[in-house]
């Protein structure tokens, strides 16, 4: 069998951490992986039951994608035949759209030959994306913290290790348009400050290990959770058990449904244990930071390491 050119792997990513709107991400333990082949027209095979009836043309996001780039520096794309397997659950708030932004960026980077800077495929994943936190913690990797706009894009990621993440991820979808919507269009300046606070506060609390503080900070966000509530009731059950004894906090992961729970490392299994029962149309599920961003592996034997992950 003829080997790929190239594989890419690009983790998935939770965002905002309560007050950290459209700021803050992490990149988890979830992962796209793109096997990208030579070949005579555009194709995308799908590998996994997440991706079914997705494109397998032209349409397909990656594709398009992939030949946005390649437009934006005149360059030609060639054809590719392109297999993906992914752990990423659509539309739930895991960062699906980024990290797909993420791997269509680095195929043309890759095929054109384009010689893009990190900061570069950033700017350029912000415009397609409309916001810096999951593409940002998809390609840096752990905690980043981050802005984006016209005049400046900026950036700063940190590893993650003293915390383990539980999710709860509903089985229906929530679409990011659909969460946005119910979002006031203007705040009060007083509740703008007092929620900016929260979030400057959970930036130190996080850098410094101060997970409880961190925790605390996550459930006075005055930005968007409240609003979203009605969209997502797994959000405020889960605030119920905010004193268990190895939870921090939650928060909703980017605009939802799935929720996050941030808890001390080495309980996340008792914690999943203790949580299902209580969620049983869910899947709560043990995850971990993820330190590095997105990775290309050229060689037989980097595609072996990669497989045996």
């Amino acid at each position: 069998m003829t080997a790929p050119l190239f594989t890419i792997r690009v983790p998935g990513s939770t965002s905002n951490l309560g007050p950290g709107f459209d700021s803050i991400g992490l990149a988890v333990n979830k992962y796209l992986i793109v096997k990208v082949y030579s070949h005579y027209e555009w194709t995308c095979k799908s590998k996994s039951e997440l991706l079914s009836g997705m494109p397998e043309d032209e349409q397909n996001f990656l594709i398009q994608i992939a030949c946005k780039t390649a437009q934006q520096y005149n360059a030609m794309l060639p054809y590719c035949r392109l297999e993906v397997e992914s752990e990423i659950p659509l539309a739930r708030g895991l960062g699906s759209s980024a990290s797909a932004i993420v791997a269509g960026i680095e195929i043309a980077n890759i095929l054109c030959d384009l010689g893009l800077t990190k900061q570069e495929k950033l700017e350029l994943a912000c415009s397609f994306e409309g916001h810096i936190d999951n593409v940002g913690a998809s390609l840096y990797g752990g905690m980043t913290t981050g802005t984006y706009g016209e005049e400046y894009t900026a950036l700063v990621s940190y590893p993650i290790l003293e915390v383990e993440i539980v999710a709860v991820i509903p089985s229906y979808e929530l679409k990011t348009s659909a969460a946005r919507q119910v979002l006031p269009k203007q705040l009060p300046y007083k509740q703008a400050v007092r929620s900016s606070g929260m979030a400057n506060l959970l930036v130190a609390a996080i850098l410094t290990n101060n997970w409880k503080i961190a925790g605390e900070a996550m459930q006075r966000d005055l930005f968007h959770e409240s609003y979203r509530l009605s969209l997502v009731p797994e959000l405020e059950l889960l605030r119920g058990f905010s004193q268990h004894e190895h939870i921090f906090g939650c928060s909703l992961s980017g605009a939802g449904p799935t929720v996050i729970c941030y808890v001390a490392k080495g309980a996340g299994k008792d914690v999943q244990q203790y949580l299902q029962p209580f969620f049983p149309k869910c899947i709560v599920e043990v995850l971990e930071a993820e330190n590095k961003g997105i990775q290309v592996y050229y060689n037989s034997v980097e595609q072996e390491h990669l497989e045996s992950l």
